[in-house]
């Protein structure tokens, strides 16, 4: 793909021309180089992005008309075609088969979501969920046992955390593990039907094995009352090698869904199963042979949340491949609107280039914008999430939840935008858009449920906001949100302050403003300024809020807390606006020193993401007085004027995306470029 031709040009540059005789701001810039644009995406591990392009083919491309029972095959297929080639050693220690490189191995799994999302998500749940649940969890021996061929695929694993009656709330799961002294066993059981394992890829036809999460019962020496001592993990055969359920196991297949048809999601239910001792994934907790348990960790709740967090791989994956998939729809459709015209242009008699519209410029340079935003994000989570594993106690209790926070919210900041921006590709190309060989229907119904996926994304969210309310305190599972709250809402600001004067960088931007009041938007210090501003003001108003309802004996937490939700999430979404934003920065900062040119373009990107963000949340600054109805109206003005002036070089931003061709060879595109007088009218636009 290249840049566009002049003729494609001419509209956004006689436009910005004319911008340039009236405004002050940016409305051009030089330009840009590629490969430092891909550079600045593909982030600490580009070789695994190439190794990935370099290995796909035609055949692993989403396939039509096939059905269910085909897809699920050719799923697998391709599966064993990525195992064969060694993809999945990157993911595992060196002591477990592997080759210990979990950096190189998310920034694997996240490509593959430009290509098939159903198989990413059955590689995530072979090598993610089920392979990470053995490799973070479990001892030496069981990880000797079931990790070489879980890479090799010769042992094919599932996750059975979700039960059908609980959702999100794993940590009041209701299937039993109870241990038989006598036998030195765990009896696993599904009590009620609201225990069944549900969506569980992998459960309903390949996986011969499950991660199942439950509650450990024991009863303890000298016939002491049986106690729960909390969710873990245990490793349960389902299926035989003929691949029927074993005795005591009942699995079912949730048969079609909204997308991801290669994918086996199923049920399982257990009738008092017993597995050995040693199939307990004891890392964080174990039982001796008579039956008392023992764990490193005293606190019940901070020892679930430790659980949890050894697995955060799954959510840094799911937000890292709705991000590649987004950028290859949007690649799709900004493509598009550089090909096809539409209606007369009233001076000229040509017809008028989509992107020429400036509509169509504010439904894609906003997310391109945020493309970069979230791509360079994913690459730091994945970055700080391989330092991390390669020396876990080199991190304190406060790193550790700053990462599991994070992780948390990039997944469901990236899921989100993803799903929206998929959708208004589909959108945007018309009737051609709507055609499955144009991949963007399959792009939106494989992805949609990637919103839900490790963590309902309300929850996620509300999870970065009680670390923010918190100010990271320890032990937080164990107390009631309110109390919590109310002990730190005297030092938040403290805290958000702290963090802008953390790094040189961070406090250079900042010392650059001179005059709040009269800074222009564009200004990135002020930038800076008003997201901590406005992150701070949202912590602080969230726990008066919270304590003002304690002090009241009437309302009970739940209700004080439920009462302030809608404010409570808009702390988890402008913390990560704010985390985001930071990141960008840095980058930027880096690429600065390499080529200024393509700086100041990354410069223009940031801006746009910045007054994205001030475009959607203008009715929060007017009405806290952060800025007024001129200055709101100045950032639209600007808002469209970069939208207008950053079109001009969309070819050059969607092909650093780095996305092979071979992905967005589509009839739309071929087709988009006929000239109607030819007798040549693309079928996607016939009546």
């Amino acid at each position: 793909m290249s840049a566009k031709d002049s003729s494609d040009k001419s509209a956004i540059e006689q436009d910005a021309q004319a911008d340039r005789t009236t405004s002050s701001h940016r409305t051009h810039f030089p330009e840009p180089s590629v490969a430092l644009l891909q550079k600045a995406l593909d982030g600490q591990w580009p070789e695994a992005r190439e190794e990935v392009r370099n290995k796909i083919t035609e055949d692993m491309l989403p396939a039509l008309d096939i059905d269910r029972t085909a897809y699920r095959d050719k799923v697998l297929r391709d599966l064993n075609t990525l195992a064969e080639g060694g993809f999945a050693k990157a993911a595992f220690k060196e002591e477990d088969s592997g080759t210990g490189e979990t950096g190189k191995a998310l920034t694997a799994f996240e490509m593959l979501g430009m290509v098939d999302l159903s198989t990413m998500v059955k590689s995530g749940v072979q090598w993610g969920l089920w392979g990470g649940a053995v490799s973070n969890l479990g001892g030496k021996e069981i990880r000797q046992k079931y990790l070489p061929g879980t890479i090799d695929l010769s042992i094919v694993g599932c996750f059975a955390m979700t039960e059908i009656g609980g959702g999100s709330d794993v940590q009041n799961l209701t299937t039993e593990a109870t241990f038989d002294p006598e036998t030195q066993e765990f009896i696993i059981n599904s009590p009620t039907p609201a225990a069944q394992k549900a969506y569980i890829g992998g459960a309903g036809r390949d996986a011969q094995y499950a991660a199942v999460f439950a509650q450990l019962i024991t009863k303890g020496p000298d016939d002491a009352e049986a106690e729960s001592n909390g969710v873990h993990c245990f490793v349960v055969q389902i299926r035989d090698d003929e691949g029927n359920d074993l005795p005591g196991v009942t699995t079912g297949d949730h048969g079609p869904k909204g997308g991801l048809p290669g994918v086996d999601n199923g049920t399982i239910i257990f009738d008092h199963v017993r597995i050995p001792k040693s199939n307990l994934l004891n890392r964080f907790g174990d039982v001796e042979a008579d039956g008392t348990y023992t764990s490193p960790i005293e606190s019940s709740g901070k020892r679930f949340f430790t659980t949890l967090g050894a697995l955060i791989r799954g959510r840094v994956s799911v937000g890292a491949a709705s991000g590649a998939a987004a950028r290859l729809a949007l690649s799709i459709g900004t493509q598009y609107a550089l090909r096809r015209r539409q209606f007369e242009h009233p001076s000229t008699s040509d017809a008028v280039l989509l992107l020429d519209y400036r509509e169509h410029q504010r439904r894609l340079m906003p997310r391109i914008a945020q493309a970069y935003a979230y791509g360079i994000a994913q690459n730091a989570i994945i970055s700080e999430l391989h330092a991390f594993e390669a020396n876990p106690d080199s991190y304190d209790e406060l790193e550790r939840r700053q990462l599991e926070t994070h992780a948390a919210g990039i997944k469901a900041t990236v899921s989100g935008w993803a799903n929206d921006t998929v959708n208004e590709m589909r959108l945007a190309c018309g009737g051609a858009g709507y055609m499955a060989e144009n991949r963007l229907t399959g792009i939106r119904a494989d992805l949609d449920v990637f919103s839900t996926f490790e963590g309902d994304n309300v929850v996620l969210t509300q999870l970065v906001a009680k670390e923010q309310l918190t100010a990271y305190a320890n032990e937080f599972s164990d107390m009631d949100p309110v109390h919590l709250v109310g002990t730190v809402v005297g030092t938040v600001g403290d805290m958000v302050q702290e963090r802008v004067r953390a790094t040189t960088l961070w406090q250079k931007i900042v010392d650059s403003v001179t005059d709040r009041e009269n800074t222009d938007l564009l200004e990135r210090g002020h930038q800076l300024r008003l997201l901590t501003d406005r992150e701070e003001h949202l912590v602080e108003t969230a726990a008066q809020r919270m304590r003002r309802a304690d002090s009241n004996d009437k309302i009970s937490a739940f209700d004080t807390f439920n009462g302030a939700q809608d404010h409570i999430l808009a702390v988890g979404r402008a913390h990560m606006d704010l985390y985001v934003f930071d990141r960008f920065i840095e980058v930027i900062d880096k690429i600065q020193e390499e080529d200024p040119a393509t700086a100041e373009v990354l410069d223009a990107l940031l801006d746009l993401y910045f007054l994205d963000i001030v475009d959607k949340n203008k009715g929060w600054f007017l009405e806290h007085n952060r800025l007024t109805t001129e200055r709101t109206k100045a950032a639209t003005a600007a808002y469209n004027r970069l939208c207008r002036s950053l079109s001009y070089y969309a070819a050059d931003l969607i092909e650093a995306f780095g996305i092979p061709d071979l992905l967005t060879d589509v009839p739309m595109l071929r087709e988009a470029g006929v000239d109607p007088e030819d007798g040549e009218q693309p079928a996607g636009f016939k009546a």
